[in-house]
């Protein structure tokens, strides 16, 4: 019997599995394809751990809502082949078995709520910049570095309910550009429940419901959860603490308000956000059980709203 078994090789499954490994426990992670992942995972660079294994790196990020703002962090896109990368110490798998823990990390289950994206790689000279551009309002464009001279871009609907289809987003990019290198497709929930049981990443409800990051909060807690572990604590304690719920749940809050505005609104809630200030919009993105901060920012963004805005948040926060 296993101390950990792991079923899903994504990069959250993968985290958790090395992070176990290093703390002496014996560990077998199931992963049926056992490949490395061909989809692209961005993050700031501040939310990663040491020694995360990078791929490209943007030193600027610009964001456009109705002006162009600067925001001052670095955002990096993580390597794959690094990341999927295990200890010898770690079996793997092709069906489960039995371990005294098992974690479900087998990716993000249904919900109602989705952000939806279709991107395409091209050849670019910009290597050190990110962009997202919100000018057209439901949707907007996402491009990043992938190193060398290989940039993504993708046409990306944030949250809708459902989310826009990927063929019209597919029609959208390609009228800004000609179809690239290769193309990338995207399509996951943002509400899916925490869950109740054993379960990590994606799986376990980490999806950030405003951004629909999980990768760096799966990273960043998998050693956390392997410490646990190995000290015969309950993870389940550090997967969902108290203020992590609580911060969850607002986060939630805050989607359901954005669910309820038009392309007009959403484009002006976005230039209310990035006029925020720094720690603001930190805490509201990057703060996972940063409860006041995340109170703070929805309560700054309210204040600022116009009422047309302010009538979308009433209900919601």
């Amino acid at each position: 019997m296993y101390d950990v078994l792991v079923i899903g090789g994504g990069p959250a499954g993968r985290a958790l599995a090395r992070a176990c490994a290093h703390e002496g426990l014996d560990t077998a992670i199931v992963d049926r394809q056992d490949r490395v992942w061909t989809a692209t995972y961005g993050a700031w660079a501040d939310e990663l751990p040491l020694h995360t294994p990078v791929a490209a790196t943007s030193t600027v990020v610009r964001a456009y809502a109705h002006e162009e703002h600067l925001i001052p962090r670095t955002y990096v896109v993580l390597d794959n082949a690094r990341l999927h990368e295990l200890p010898d110490t770690v079996t793997v798998l092709k069906r489960p078995t039995d371990a005294r823990y098992t974690f479900n990390a087998t990716g993000a289950r249904k919900g109602r709520a989705e952000q939806t994206a279709v991107g395409t790689v091209i050849e670019s000279d910009r290597t050190d910049t990110t962009l997202m551009d919100w000018r057209d309002g439901d949707t907007f464009l996402y491009e990043v570095p992938l190193g060398g001279n290989r940039r993504l871009v993708e046409e990306t609907c944030l949250a809708r309910r459902p989310g826009i289809p990927l063929g019209e987003l597919r029609e959208r990019l390609h009228r800004r550009l000609e179809p690239g290198l290769q193309e990338e497709r995207v399509r996951f929930p943002l509400d899916a429940p925490r869950a109740n049981g054993r379960a990590f990443g994606a799986a376990a409800g980490f999806i950030h419901p405003a951004t629909g990051y999980s990768v760096a909060t799966s990273l960043s807690l998998a050693p956390k959860v392997a410490q646990a572990i190995k000290a015969g604590d309950d993870p389940k304690h550090v997967i969902w603490s108290r203020n992590a719920r609580v911060v969850h749940a607002l986060r939630r809050r805050g989607l359901e308000a954005l669910l309820r505005m038009d392309a007009n609104e959403t484009r002006d809630f976005f230039e209310l956000f990035f006029q925020l200030e720094e720690e603001l919009q930190r805490a509201y993105l990057s703060g996972r059980e940063d409860v006041r901060g995340t109170a703070a920012a929805m309560a700054a963004l309210f204040r600022a709203a116009p009422w047309r805005l302010r009538a979308k948040m009433m209900n919601t926060w």
